[in-house]
């Protein structure tokens, strides 16, 4: 089964939609989160599912939200560069490669 890394910025940006969803509505973040590992998992077992977004890497859509996680697998790892926003400045991650 492949490893699971995260760009060191993608906690940064999970914690502020986290909090930006639990000020509108109490317990719209854990709702948030709660969509997350699942996501991960289908993404760990089906890695190549998804179609290439962007420079070699993937993207898959959360259900709920309108976040996208971006990654890419080689060697075994799939390497997550971002859970970003789909309607706010797409492409700001390519300056984490």
């Amino acid at each position: 089964m492949p490893e699971l890394v995260f760009h060191p910025d993608v906690s940064l940006e999970i914690k502020a939609s986290y909090d930006w969803y639990q000020e509108k509505v109490a317990g719209l973040g854990e709702d948030f989160l709660n969509e997350l590992e699942p996501a991960y998992q289908v993404i760990i077992e089906f890695p190549g599912t998804w179609p290439i977004f962007q420079n070699g890497f993937r993207r898959f859509l959360l259900a709920r939200f309108p976040f996208s996680i971006i990654y890419r697998e080689k060697d075994n790892v799939i390497y997550i560069v971002a859970v970003m926003h789909n309607s706010r400045r797409p492409g700001y991650w390519l300056e984490r490669l």
